[in-house]
């Protein structure tokens, strides 16, 4: 028998790379999307609802407690004050090697680092899977928390990134691991 609806809650906030959607349900943050817009957060709300079987609550709740300490540590960290997210996350969006990938990358890769594809693939024990790798990293639905920001060509070169390269270079400059840009 499949679940019933879970509560959540969405809200937004500003960032340095632009509007930032959040999602979370009382287990913890489920959910960043960058450029958070009207047809963005649309498509990311109909996504959720369909998913979690429910509309995103009004009322205050747990999600909400959630949403404004994640909230509070994004503008920690963008303001160079956190390092290291603590807010819990709710990780019903991401199993397997995807999910695995994900972990690996937020318990072994801190801030101000940065590790290759094939690099993060050895760890996982398959060495093969670098595009594997990269595929988690692009469907991470906690990009910045779970900072598939810090994942690079085994060349140096920057690698991809769904929100774009330059949020990628903005994330990586606040992390010093990237000359600030020049203008």
């Amino acid at each position: 028998m499949p679940p019933g609806p879970r509560a959540w809650a969405w809200s937004t906030t500003d960032s340095p790379v632009g509007p930032l959607g959040l999602a979370a349900t009382p287990d913890g943050l489920l959910s960043v999307v960058f450029h958070a817009d009207a047809g963005t957060t649309g498509r990311t709300l109909s996504h959720l609802e369909r998913h979690l079987g429910a509309a995103p609550m009004a009322a205050p709740s747990a999600c909400h407690d959630v949403l404004a300490e994640a909230t509070d540590q994004l503008r920690a960290y963008f303001a160079g004050r956190l390092r290291v997210f603590s807010v819990p996350l709710d990780w019903s969006l991401t199993s397997g090697f995807n999910r695995r990938t994900l972990r690996e990358l937020l318990a072994h890769v801190p801030y101000g680092t940065v590790v290759a594809y094939q690099d993060l693939a050895t760890r996982l024990g398959d060495p093969g899977a670098a595009r594997a790798v990269g595929t988690a990293m692009g469907s991470n639905p906690l990009p910045i928390v779970v900072p598939c920001h810090r994942v690079i060509g085994s060349d140096g070169g920057l690698g991809g990134f769904g929100p774009g390269l330059e949020a990628k270079r903005v994330l990586l400059s606040l992390e010093g691991v990237l000359p600030e840009p020049l203008f």
